[in-house]
């Protein structure tokens, strides 16, 4: 500060130079000088001082019992509303902040601060922590600070807790620290220097991807995570296909045999030459060759006991090669082929259409209402004949299934589209026959409402979730849950099998995943990254895959054998995606949800710079539900109109293609058996 004198006292009957107006003076000099942050630090020393210009301790330092329970907050709420690109990495700080704090409470005999601060904090990291929460419970006195083997792990001197950053979200942290020191920032600071270290990894924040326990992170030494699921990630799973009976094969094999014999009466294309494909027995054949061969990773027939198979379930396998062979081909390399989509829109609904589901088939669409009742129309335009009804000449492509008590919130169709489940507010799950079209079984088990309701691979078994914070396994000949899953800390929203029907997975608005053994009724995996209540979830044909999507508007894709995140995928903007379905080659996953679009989305593959789209409630270039693609397979958005001022949406490089309604949301996408993709929602009047 050379060349600045101080200001002199006036002579004479001159005022003096008020403490503001000498600060301003000060700030005026410094800012010609490039000191641009002067004016708020000044700021914040005139907050520090008395009436009589005397330092004075912040409220904090005042009244130890609080001082960590609102810094802790404060951190919290930032970490709450920072942007969606870095709350995986800034959250991982809450906890061992959280365990340091309390630590500290307690070291200071501060039993009542303590008692609150654990109370106010502790659930929010039951879901992840649950084993770590349970040791630190029994944490009251400092005496038990000694005694207790997680303190002394956490306290070991040169054994501090690891986090790894990126350098924007480490910047962050320290510029938030900074400036808010004199209400918070300065005991974050203290508890960060004295027992964390964060380690700078490269990568930028938008594309590299961070669970809330990474690798070479935490407490060296100590695995942390709930009780059930400290070394559950790396259980060994049995994600092959379920083997088929050696009857069951060959049965199969003679009808298709028969099959092939038709086919060959038809020369028609033999006359003209035409080299004909394989027969459908040697497609089957090289199909069970190939899962034999990938046998040690497949589970026991024991470990999915199923009733005998009938001549229903050896038809349903007939078609299931009939499909493949039919099917539209989506691989390619390095961009797989798009799918082709048939959107169906629900009119004059009311607002009152909680739900839609398809049939495997496609051919059936069921949609579960608000006013307690379900409907099922034939796609096809056939009546739906009950095989009871004494008068069918006035039968119509649509019924009435009458019999829950409250709003249905989930539907689900049997392999072989013969059965329905609904899923109700009334805390029930009823069993429809699409033959008769009525009610065959109430299952009664859950004490609050069921969300979702899935069937099996094989129609045998089906999975429920509700919201008293479990998910059951039931058998449809049985009205009582052969399991329950018990292990998330909020209502559990949606359910879904594997493909071999060995493992049910859940979503929570815990903001976690869980995949359930069902032979052992135990989790086994535990899939953490979302910072929002999770919406859908869905499992890949081939199952290797799982994909998550939730409030925090990403889709997040999980290597099952591994236990870990993929990669994340946004495009959606700032919408709920509330539908994902995998292709039959599980190389594309299919999106929709409240942005009025379907989203398409390389699996396997996505490499290179984001893609710009328009934002909700745009419109492509294409005209109704089409998307104006580039030579890349990528969206182009050029000439693009937006009917809501033309945000942009980023979305990531394996985002493929985008297919917007007019004023449709999207509830359910659909993958058929020949990879055609159907989708449903309500229109928005």
């Amino acid at each position: 500060m050379s060349g600045y004198a101080p200001a002199q006292k006036p002579a004479g009957g001159e005022n003096p130079v008020s403490g503001a107006q000498l600060n301003q003076i000060v700030i005026e000099y410094l800012n010609k000088k490039g000191y641009s942050r002067t004016e708020a630090m000044l700021r914040l020393e005139s907050t520090s001082l008395d009436a009589e210009g005397r330092p004075i301790k912040s409220r904090l330092e005042d009244d130890p019992e609080t001082m960590y329970e609102k810094a802790y907050s404060l951190l919290k709420d930032w970490v709450d509303n920072s942007m969606n690109i870095y709350q995986p990495q800034l959250r991982k700080l809450l906890f061992p902040i959280f365990v340091y704090s309390y630590i500290d409470l307690v070291k200071g005999a501060y039993v009542d601060g303590a008692k609150n601060f654990f109370e106010l904090h502790s659930q929010e990291h039951m879901s992840i922590h649950g084993h770590d929460i349970q040791a630190l419970q029994s944490v009251t006195l400092p005496a038990h600070i000694e005694e207790n083997e997680l303190c002394q792990t956490f306290l070991k001197k040169g054994n501090k807790y690891r986090i790894n950053l990126t350098k924007a979200a480490k910047d962050l942290l320290l510029f938030w620290i900074e400036d808010n020191e004199a209400i918070g920032g300065s005991v974050i600071n203290k508890v960060v220097n004295e027992h964390v270290t964060l380690n700078v990894i490269q990568g930028k924040s938008t594309n590299i991807e961070i669970t809330d326990v990474g690798d070479n992170e935490g407490i060296i030494g100590h695995i942390s995570g709930s009780s059930d699921l400290a070394i559950s990630n790396t259980v060994r799973l049995k994600l092959g296909a379920l083997p088929m009976d050696k009857e069951y094969i060959a049965e199969i094999e003679d009808e298709l045999r028969a099959e092939d014999m038709k086919q060959r009466d038809d020369t028609r294309m033999e006359d003209l030459g035409v080299t004909t494909q394989p027969s459908l027995l040697d497609e089957f054949q090289q199909r069970i060759k190939r899962e034999e061969s990938e046998s040690e990773d497949a589970p026991m027939r024991d470990d999915v006991p199923l009733p005998p198979y009938t001549g229903l379930d050896i038809a349903r396998e007939v078609q299931m090669v009939k499909d493949n062979r039919a099917k539209f081909k989506l691989e390619g390399v390095p961009t797989p082929a798009l799918p082709s989509i048939a959107m169906y829109t629900f009119h004059h609904t009311h607002n009152g259409l909680n739900t839609v589901e398809f049939s495997r088939d496609g051919r059936y669409v069921a949609g579960g209402f608000a006013e307690s009742y379900v409907r099922i129309w034939d796609l096809t335009g056939k009546p739906l004949i009950s095989a009871i009804a004494q008068e069918n000449t006035h039968a119509a492509s649509s019924r009435r299934l009458i019999g829950h008590s409250g709003p249905v919130y989930s539907c689900s169709f049997s392999p072989d589209s013969r059965s329905l489940l609904t899923a109700s507010e009334d805390k029930s799950v009823r069993l429809w026959s699409l033959e008769t079209y009525t009610n065959l079984v109430v299952y009664k088990g859950h004490n609050a409402p069921v969300w979702d309701v899935a069937f099996g691979p094989y129609g045998h078994y089906f999975a429920t979730a509700s919201y008293d914070g479990t998910a059951r396994l039931w058998s449809v000949e049985q009205i009582y849950p052969l399991r329950s899953f018990v292990g998330h800390q909020s209502d559990v929203d949606c359910v879904t099998f594997h493909p071999n029907s060995a493992y049910v997975f859940t979503g929570s608005s815990d903001k976690t995943a869980r995949m359930w053994d069902i032979q052992r009724g135990a989790s086994v995996r535990l899939f953490t990254g979302h910072t929002a209540p999770i919406t859908a979830i869905a499992a890949s044909p081939d199952g290797k895959y799982l994909a998550t999507a939730a409030e925090d508007h990403t889709i997040l894709l999980w290597d099952l054998a591994a236990g870990k995140r993929i990669k994340t995928m946004r495009g959606h903007g700032k919408t709920s995606i509330w539908s994902l379905a995998f292709s039959q080659e599980s190389s594309i996953l299919v999106s929709g949800g409240a942005d009025l679009s379907v989203r398409v989305w390389n699996v396997k593959g996505g490499s290179g710079n984001p893609i710009v789209t328009e934002g909700e409630g745009a419109q492509a270039n294409g005209g109704d539900g089409g998307s104006k693609l580039g030579d890349s397979g990528t969206v182009n958005s050029v000439g693009a109109r937006s009917r809501k001022g033309g945000e942009k949406v980023v979305a990531t490089p394996d985002h493929l293609a985008v297919y917007y309604t007019k004023r449709t949301p999207i509830y359910k996408v659909h993958f058929t058996p020949r990879n055609l993709v159907m989708a449903a929602g309500a229109f928005l009047p």
